[in-house]
């Protein structure tokens, strides 16, 4: 009779064995920011990769905008359900810096994985952002970017426009041209009003956001974005904004619908936008630089790096880092990082990637996607224009954009919105450095 048990016993065994994978694959979840084509772009990566091994299996999750993300992944963390890798904007990075224990180190990562990996194949005014100051890498650079000019030629031919606009004043000229050949809602608009109007604008003039080579080299800085300049340009804005010669889009990157419909023919938002921009747009566009105030001295400077990188997340397995880290791996490679770049309109994240993509001559039939690239590299950056890292700035982007309104709206003067937009950055600064020590 035991033995007969035995016998069931040992069959339902070899029978489950059966029924069983040898092995289950690990499954690496990924939050993500990703919009429209960019959107799909990420789903495609996540199955090329599954499909290239079969230990592991990228789920990929759109969450909502960078902050929305960001904030998810935070709040994820604290209750424990964090996923693997979140997508973080760039101006993001001090939070997650101060985030003790909920982040891994990539370097670190790759190190304990034993993967390949070496920072300086990746493009320095990239790494720069998301390394510390002894150059290690915090997070993993995955769609850089900066800001540019979308220009539809179609309708600047129709408004006599002969050549695209390269300064403020050009800009200002232009657009009350194409307000006067029909575009009555929209003579130039911007998507991401902060980063558009104070962040890389500064950079491009070579101007301070803050002290501190603009919290690069150190978190307690001072905000100094109300100078003349910034006055300047704002006081342009406003009076502009009367008549919708310039008409104001809101604080992120919902508006961008404006250029590919044909309302807004001249918009400045993420060369990120490319992928979206070539499968919504029925006209002739390209990019150019960011405009620029000629009598202000030295512009323009070198634009700064926007877009996110991929942070991840403390707590995990070490088969599931192991997972993380070849995905790394696999996203580096530089067929993948031309590819990513030549559909995306984001940036060759190695330097081995950018030199295949000149190489093959995308760029003389594509200048569209070198703008972004020319602008980062067109003058050796400075404590102005390396880049920024300010704490709480995903709340501190809201507050200044919230002091622009009110100077768009006629509320304020150029002078009291931005004397506010600095004295309550200042003071959120403050508050944020008391919890990061």
């Amino acid at each position: 009779m035991a033995f007969r048990q035995f016998g069931v016993a040992a069959s339902v065994t070899v029978a489950l064995a059966l029924a069983t994978p040898a092995y289950a694959v690990t499954e690496i979840q990924w939050w993500h920011a990703m919009t429209g084509g960019n959107n799909d772009i990420v789903n495609k990566l996540a199955e090329d990769f599954n499909a290239s091994q079969s230990d592991y299996k990228v789920v990929p999750t759109f969450k909502g905008s960078y902050p929305d993300t960001m904030n998810a992944g935070i709040a994820a963390f604290r209750a424990g359900t964090a996923p693997h890798i979140i997508q973080v904007f760039e101006v993001g990075t001090a939070t997650m810096m101060s985030a003790t224990g909920a982040i891994k180190p990539v370097y670190q990562l790759m190190k304990d994985a034993n993967e390949p990996f070496d920072p300086k194949a990746y493009l320095p005014a990239i790494t720069g952002y998301y390394s510390t100051s002894k150059g290690d890498m915090l997070s993993f650079p995955f769609n850089s970017s900066s800001t540019v000019m979308w220009i539809n030629n179609d309708e600047l031919k129709k408004a006599g426009i002969a050549e695209i606009p390269k300064t403020w004043p050009e800009v200002f000229d232009a657009a009350k041209k194409l307000k006067a050949a029909g575009h009555t809602t929209c003579g130039f608009s911007n998507a991401w009003a902060s980063w558009v109007h104070i962040e890389q604008f500064s950079a491009w003039h070579n101007v301070p956001i803050g002290s501190k080579a603009n919290g690069l080299d150190g978190f307690d800085t001072v905000l100094t974005f109300n100078s003349p300049l910034h006055v300047k340009h704002l006081q342009n804005l406003m009076d502009l904004q009367k008549d919708k010669t310039y008409d104001y889009a809101g604080r992120a990157n919902a508006s961008e619908n404006r250029f590919a419909s044909g309302e807004c023919a001249i918009f400045l938002t993420s060369s990120g936008y490319y992928a979206t921009a070539k499968s919504t747009a029925k006209f002739d566009f390209t990019s150019a630089p960011m405009p620029y105030y000629p009598d202000a001295a030295g512009a323009p400077q070198n634009s700064i790096i926007g877009g996110a990188s991929l942070w991840v997340m403390g707590g995990k397995k070490p088969e599931e880092y192991k997972g993380v880290a070849k995905f790394f791996t696999f996203l580096s490679d530089t067929n993948r990082q031309a590819d990513l770049h030549q559909k995306s309109g984001y940036l060759p994240i190695t330097k081995a990637a950018y030199e295949k993509t000149k190489a093959d001559g995308f760029y003389e039939k594509n200048p569209v996607l070198q703008t972004p690239l020319k602008e980062l590299t067109n003058k050796e950056p400075t404590e102005n224009s390396r880049g920024l890292r300010f704490g709480n700035m995903v709340q501190m982007r809201d507050l200044w954009a919230e002091e622009l309104e009110a100077a768009l709206a006629g509320k304020k003067t150029a002078q009291e919105a931005l004397d506010a937009a600095v004295a309550r950055g200042n003071a959120m600064l403050r508050t944020f450095e008391k919890t990061a020590k």
